[in-house]
């Protein structure tokens, strides 16, 4: 589902913000999708990393390092 946690307005202005004059419906559905998929998959990560550090507060560097393993 399109939208879940990611609001469609900011990203759609975001697109435009960037030159598409024109932006479907769908297209920004399928980046929110996108968008929701991988900050998933990076908050996993980072949260894998906390734990390995005997930590609970996931950090900026928790982040970081996720970015970069993925």
């Amino acid at each position: 589902m399109a939208g879940e946690y990611i609001s469609w307005s900011p990203i759609r202005r975001l697109m435009k913000h960037n030159g598409a004059e024109i932006v479907a419906r769908d297209a920004v559905d399928e980046l929110v999708n996108w968008l929701e998929k991988s900050a998933e998959k990076l908050t996993k990560t980072s949260l894998r990393l906390t734990k390995h550090s005997n930590r609970k507060k996931v950090t900026r560097d928790d982040i970081i390092l996720a970015i970069k393993y993925l």
